[in-house]
């Protein structure tokens, strides 16, 4: 896992609205094709509406690669109000997309035990939902 993406994950998640939970979350991932997007997560009043900075990175990434975008690796990084690293995992809706885009890309996360931990996006969820190829889209 790159510096690189660490240190973006960390800038967006200090961009983060999170006035409910005070847990500031950002995701940086970069494509196949080399690029670096961002996402952090937005809270809302009405929880079910808020959005995931693992799921707004790939939002960016499809909306600038369109469907042929592959996921390489992502970083995740969880601050709390005093911008203090927390642990922090991609939530299920999360790993779901993310085995979607590259279930052999690299996912780096700030363990329970304070240390960094990089394993395989398909290790995170290896019973994931697969459609059946239903042809082009």
């Amino acid at each position: 896992m790159s510096e690189d993406l660490r240190n973006a994950a960390e800038r967006v998640a200090r961009q983060a609205y999170a006035p409910h939970s005070g847990y500031h979350v950002g995701a940086a991932l970069r494509s196949a094709n080399g690029q670096t997007y961002v996402g952090c997560n937005v809270e809302n009043a009405s929880y079910p509406v808020s959005a995931c900075a693992e799921r707004g990175a790939i939002s960016a990434a499809v909306a600038a690669e369109g469907r042929g975008f592959r996921l390489d690796a992502i970083a995740v990084v969880a601050l709390n109000a005093q911008g203090e690293w927390l642990p922090v995992t991609p939530c299920g809706a999360c790993r779901q997309m993310l085995v979607e885009f590259g279930a052999e890309a690299e996912v780096g996360f700030n363990g329970p035990d304070a240390g960094w931990q990089t394993v395989r996006a398909g290790d995170l969820l290896p019973y994931r939902f697969i459609l059946p190829d239903t042809g082009p889209r």
